[in-house]
């Protein structure tokens, strides 16, 4: 690891540190202390209460407001530019998936109807690979050819596989994990394709919900400079309450992305489909303009390799998108002991990319992410603390209905968010407390992660034994 990838996850919280501290001293310039003796007491029924209405000055509120929108702008209009660039770009040297060039290579040609090939890459997935091949074969555009790669399988993954009527194969000497697996076949599979036979990477724990390769063809018709389809995953049922953080969480997810009109943030493991010419040319680049081993497809030294494929992508200028009919649905950890090692792996492996691509103006959406979730740290940390100080420092509770308000209006907006994930995911979210001790969890991650980064601690990649259960035999509701 390079000296700059070893602090890279530093330097995230550091930047996040120091704007924390920026923005403490100029609220503690203009921002009175509220005076607890100036508390007025009065009384709700039997409920005898203090409450002082000290508030912020409509300035420092103003400029709250400003500066929160203003970063969302600077952010949004980098990432618009970058994505116009790379539309209207001729460096096909830079840039060899750029749709100007695509579309001038293509103009004229009929490379045949959209066909796609599944690849299913599972490690000891007999508990679940029957319900993914049947969510496949149950599309209303079932796909042509379903290849479950077979990886160091100790179960009865592969009896399972065949007697379901789809082609195994079974890895060869692998010791690369899932992207391992995957670069042995797709260096079978990818020579064989055509412009328009695409290739879907779905993971053996996954369902297709009904409508999504229907919707993926269509999208790959209409658009030929189009480079990948991904999908947008939602939680399966069951895990207790830990399941329902995830299901939140997931549902939170696919949320932003449908409001971003589709636009990719990362092209999901789970489930998502690729032009041959995309995935030929990230193996020619890799070793050149990007990290990895020349010839693969898959980074097999990083830890999440949907994340950093979906950045070598956006580098070579490929047009994504991530549908809303495109929809899957997905395994749910079933113990903090699982959850905590998941996030670990996708919270290092996403600050080990940002490493190892640098400062290219491609990824800056994703540093602004990374440099968000260092600030969240600290902030619902000190947040926490303050009331902690409060509750030693009096004898009485005092109320402050400014802050009161803005309490209301956060738990107003975890409500609303999470709306379509029925009224277990609501009643979740208006309690609040206990959505904030998940993310307390989900911070501890992070440090852990960087922390894990600055002092060279090897990463591994566990893997999670799905167990059969109703939920992932249907699709999502």
């Amino acid at each position: 690891m390079q000296k700059f990838e070893r602090y890279v996850g530093l330097l995230l919280v550091g930047l996040a540190a120091l704007g924390a501290v920026l923005v403490g001293l100029a609220a503690a310039t203009v921002f009175r202390t509220p005076r607890v003796d100036e508390a007025t007491p009065t009384t709700v029924g039997v409920w005898h209460l203090l409450y002082n209405t000290t508030a912020p000055s409509p300035v420092v509120i103003l400029g709250a407001i400003g500066l929160g929108l203003v970063l969302a702008a600077v952010v949004a209009l980098v990432e618009r530019r970058v994505s116009t660039r790379a539309r209207r770009s001729e460096d096909a040297v830079r840039m060899p998936l750029a749709p100007k060039l695509v579309m001038a290579e293509t103009r004229g040609v009929y490379a045949g109807p959209v066909t796609i090939t599944v690849l299913i890459p599972a490690h000891n997935e007999a508990g679940c690979i029957a319900a993914t091949i049947a969510s496949l074969r149950s599309q209303s555009h079932p796909p042509e050819r379903i290849i479950v790669v077979a990886d160091n399988c100790t179960d009865e993954t592969v009896p399972i596989a065949r007697a379901a009527g789809v082609e195994v194969v079974e890895t060869v000497g692998n010791t690369k994990k899932k992207a391992g697996g995957l670069n042995q076949v797709l260096a079978l599979v990818l020579p064989e394709q055509g412009d328009n036979d695409t290739v879907m990477i779905m993971d053996a724990d996954t369902t297709l919900d009904q409508g999504f390769l229907a919707a993926a063809v269509q999208r790959m018709t209409n658009d030929r400079a189009l480079m990948a389809v991904g999908g947008l995953f939602y939680g399966e049922e069951g895990g207790g309450l830990i399941g329902l953080f995830q299901r939140n969480e997931y549902t939170r997810y696919a949320r932003d992305v449908s409001r971003r009109r589709g636009r990719v943030f990362v092209l999901t493991g789970t489930a998502s489909i690729f032009r041959p010419r995309a995935l030929r040319t990230v193996a020619a680049e890799r070793g050149r303009s990007l990290p990895g081993v020349p010839g693969d497809v898959y980074d097999t030294l990083v830890l999440t390799e949907d994340n950093e494929l979906t950045l070598a992508l956006k580098s070579l200028g490929a047009l994504m998108i991530s549908p809303s009919e495109c929809t899957v649905v997905t395994e749910v950890m079933q113990n903090w002991r699982a959850l905590w090692a998941q996030r670990l792996r996708w919270q290092r492996g996403a600050v080990e990319n940002l490493g190892d691509y640098g400062l290219r103006p491609s990824v800056m959406r994703y540093w602004a992410q990374q440099l968000g979730i260092g600030y969240g740290v600290i902030a619902i940390v000190g947040y926490l603390l303050l009331i902690l100080v409060m509750l030693l420092s009096l004898d009485q509770w005092v109320w402050f209905p400014f802050w009161v308000g803005v309490g209301g209006l956060f738990v107003v907006e975890r409500v609303v968010t999470v709306w379509r994930g029925g009224w277990p995911a609501r009643l979740l979210a208006l309690t609040l407390f206990p959505e904030l001790a998940y993310s307390l969890v989900l911070n501890a991650v992070f440090v852990k992660g960087v922390l894990d980064i600055a002092v060279r601690r090897q990463a591994s990649w566990k893997h999670v034994v799905q167990s059969p259960t109703p939920s992932t035999t249907g699709g999502h509701a």
